[in-house]
């Protein structure tokens, strides 16, 4: 009988301990890191894969030759926008790892464990300059949201020709790569509709897998600022509910 009683102590000691961690859990800061890192590796592995395709598309279709070492280039570009990614998917990864522990330092766990604490100046300083920062890099996500519609833009337009080649077949239209600023005015790189090579371009994957690659890198991009604006609100209520509670009475589990 006492046996029993006390293995039921145990178990409600163990369901009460379960509870307690569950709710110090900030979730809105948790889901909000989730989408950042699938927003982010959503943009880096589909960016980096469509530019791979597109490098292939210049060589092959469009005949486009990479320069010198010391000229810039558009597969000199590439190379840099490569580069470009790596650094984001490295920074992201910490920062959104940075954004979960101050999440969770600004719940009711710190102080559930280690008793009532007080709010430091320090630490509001701290809440303020994620602030800023997340805030920043959502600016940021936005004009790489509209940078990446560009090639979305582009690809589209190749890809709805392709589509149409029974409309277009009186016609013969030309794809140029100077209207879009690839190459320089001298460089008359171009194919039309009435090649062989326009139909075989068509006909690829590569076009077509570049082109969703790309699309999948501009959801991944939205994805990444709407991350950022979550995470900006959960932030500011912290911060506000911190600066106003200053003595540690009430913690937020945002």
């Amino acid at each position: 009988m006492e046996e029993n009683m006390e293995e039921g102590q145990t178990q409600k000691g163990c369901l009460e301990c379960c509870i307690k961690c569950l709710g110090g859990i900030p979730y809105a800061s948790l889901i909000a890191t989730i989408l950042l890192y699938a927003g982010v590796a959503l943009f880096c592995g589909c960016g980096h894969e469509a530019l791979s395709g597109t490098v292939t598309i210049l060589e092959s279709y469009f005949e486009v030759v990479k320069g010198p070492v010391e000229s810039l280039d558009v597969f000199t570009m590439i190379d840099i926008f490569k580069y470009v990614i790596y650094g984001v998917a490295a920074a992201f990864f910490v920062y959104g790892i940075l954004l979960m522990v101050e999440g969770f330092f600004t719940t009711g766990a710190i102080r559930d464990l280690y008793g009532d604490f007080k709010i430091t100046t320090c630490g509001r300083c701290v809440s303020a300059w994620f602030i800023m920062l997340t805030y920043i890099f959502m600016l940021a996500w936005l004009g790489v949201t509209a940078f990446t519609s560009l090639p979305v833009f582009m690809y589209f337009n190749i890809w709805t020709i392709c589509q149409n080649t029974t409309v277009t077949e009186g016609a013969n239209l030309c794809l140029d790569l100077r209207q879009f600023g690839i190459v320089t005015l001298t460089d008359e790189k171009k194919v039309c509709t009435n090649t062989e090579k326009f139909m075989r371009m068509c006909d690829s994957t590569e076009l077509d897998m570049t082109f969703h690659l790309f699309i999948c890198a501009l959801a991944g991009a939205g994805a990444a600022v709407i991350a950022m604006a979550a995470c900006s609100m959960v932030l500011i209520r912290n911060y506000v509910t911190l600066a106003s509670q200053s003595l540690g009475k009430y913690c937020t589990r945002f």
